[in-house]
């Protein structure tokens, strides 16, 4: 689950068991923060099918005003979160680049 937020993604570790607390993403940003997510939606229409690249710069909130106001915007999307919020770091990654593909395009383009 993600919110975005001008040209930053946010992703909070949330309360669903999990085997360790210590995350590989959230370790494998604090030692090489240059990341790449991919957003994709699948249909058994393929016309419907798309996806969406995200490049940039991530940052791991343990606390602090930047991480409370990333899991207000995450608590307003997610009613899951409203219930029980996210109790773990936040990922914030700093959008340098985005591309994307739908079947109307036909092509990768720069977003």
């Amino acid at each position: 689950m993600f919110a975005l937020d001008g040209d930053t993604l946010y992703s909070a570790v949330d309360r669903k068991p999990k085997r360790s607390r210590r995350l590989r993403r959230i370790e494998n940003a604090r030692a090489r923060p240059d990341v790449t997510i991919l957003v994709d939606h699948y249909d058994d229409d393929w016309s419907r099918l798309w996806w969406i690249r995200l490049r940039g710069r991530a940052r791991v909130l343990d606390d602090g005003e930047e991480r409370e106001r990333a899991l207000a915007l995450l608590r307003d999307k997610y009613p899951q979160y409203r219930e029980e919020p996210p109790d773990g770091a936040v990922l914030a990654v700093d959008i340098t680049d985005v591309l994307a593909w739908a079947p109307e395009t036909g092509s990768d383009r720069k977003v």
